[in-house]
């Protein structure tokens, strides 16, 4: 399994190695789907680009022995299939600390209930109506970026840029309103959304949530092969050629579960269908840096709540996401456009870039963190970006659900498949259990699942 030969036939080399399954790609959809397989008794090969698995999740040490998610970290209200995972790998779940509401600050200044935040209120509340009742496009019309152009509070536009970065990863000016209108209809409203108790935010796991995708890959064992990037897919009659850098495979059946607009890299013979193709070329993936830094304590909390909005640039949602028994750990996370701009400073520019803003409202202890933990996900070369994927101003392919009906004997996973919780690890589970009962229904005899 782990050794890397090139099988080429047709120049003499060996034949292709015959799997019933191959899954593309080890996120949580890709191990999760393998896993659930594996207890149909169907053999799975998980075929993953990147030399770890985990996809979206990411869990590091850090120099205290607490771990800290740069990935995908929540469990929210409702996420039942994350509970159950978490619970069935021996993961500590427990709840994030949170206000009744975050500050917002802008500078070292609470912006406190001043007119601009009423503004913003109405903007969000008139959103959440337009989601609710589906409003014609022709009031509609635009990116969110123009729209929020029309506030007159300039306090107000900035507080709704950063808020709809932080919580999309969209680029505004390339995120239609209407996208943003059904992610939030999608999601069951703004509360659920955004806010922490109660909503998608509310749960953080002691050992890290990415700590889940590294217990199902070591259960899986050589079943997992790394550093093996999926070059093509050419189906027939009886069943797929799976092509790789490292040599071919040959399944009955493959499930991929890369995000579209990464799959477009992947060959398709004969032809993947123009619905297929559109849905790959008209999105894209989400812009979004997050920082965790570590401290011996959360001494924070002897001056107020951590968790903020903060309005200066680059505009940073913050959060206390300190395990029960420490140490402390403050979560940092930007979106979109500025998240990016990050990108042009070096490794302490950014670090004090990141950290200033929040030293003005929780003072200079923060700038002096035991431990500091940074990720780019628009710069991973395998994800692309974060959350997932989104719609690209003018098409509606992208918008969730996206479409996962099988292509032959290809089938397709993901978060963004989700029918619940599409973009959070929830959703990635969904989609994996999902993908595994459609290869169990053509491949165990007797199922009921077809």
């Amino acid at each position: 399994m782990t050794e890397q030969t090139v099988n080429d036939p047709a120049a003499g080399g060996p034949p292709p190695r015959t799997v019933p399954v191959i899954v593309v790609g080890a996120g949580v959809a890709g191990l999760v789907a393998a896993r659930e397989l594996r207890g149909h008794g169907i053999e799975v090969v998980v075929l993953e680009a990147a030399e770890r698995p985990g996809g979206r999740t990411l869990a590091e040490t850090t120099v205290l022995g607490s771990r800290v998610d740069l990935g995908g970290q929540w469990i929210g209200r409702g996420h039942h299939r994350a509970e159950a995972l978490a619970a069935e790998l021996g993961l500590t779940v427990f709840p994030m600390r949170t206000p009744a509401r975050p500050a917002i600050v802008d500078g070292a200044t609470p912006v406190g209930r001043r007119p601009a935040v009423a503004v913003a209120t109405a903007a969000l509340l008139l959103c959440e109506i337009l989601a609710r009742v589906g409003a014609p496009r022709s009031l509609t019309a635009g990116s969110v970026g123009s729209w929020l152009r029309r506030l007159p509070s300039r306090r107000a536009r900035r507080l709704l840029e950063v808020f709809v970065s932080e919580s999309t990863t969209a680029d505004l000016d390339n995120y239609a309103m209407h996208a943003l209108l059904a992610a939030i209809r999608y999601q069951g409203g703004l509360a659920a959304m955004l806010a922490t108790a109660g909503g998608a935010q509310e749960n953080l796991v002691v050992e890290g949530l990415g700590t889940a995708a590294e217990r199902l890959a070591a259960d899986l064992g050589d079943r997992v092969v790394l550093g093996t990037p999926v070059t093509a897919l050419h189906r027939d009659d009886t069943g797929v050629t799976v092509r790789t850098a490292w040599g071919d495979y040959r399944a009955e059946r493959v499930i991929v579960t890369v995000a579209p607009p990464k799959a477009a890299t992947i060959e398709h013979r004969p032809a993947a269908p123009a619905s297929r193709i559109r849905l790959q070329d008209n999105t894209c993936m989400g812009s979004v840096y997050k920082a965790v830094a570590v401290y011996d304590r959360p001494f924070w909390r002897a001056r107020g709540e951590a968790e903020s909005v903060l309005l200066s640039e680059p505009g940073t949602a913050v959060f206390d996401t300190s395990p029960p028994e420490g140490p402390g750990h403050l979560c940092m996370l930007v979106g979109g456009r500025e998240a990016r701009a990050l990108d042009d400073l070096d490794d302490h520019a950014r670090r004090a870039a990141v950290l200033g803003p929040v030293a003005e409202h929780l003072g200079p202890g923060v700038l002096a963190p035991r431990g500091w933990h940074e990720k780019s996900w628009h710069r991973d070369p395998y994800v692309g970006g974060g959350y997932s994927a989104l719609p690209r101003l003018g098409d509606e392919t992208g918008y969730f659900p996206m479409p996962a009906a099988p292509m032959g004997r290809v089938h397709w996973a993901g978060t963004e498949t989700a029918a619940e919780h599409a973009g959070y690890v929830e959703g990635a589970i969904e989609s994996g259990e999902r993908a595994a009962r459609e290869v169990a229904a053509f491949l165990v005899p007797n199922s009921t699942d077809r």
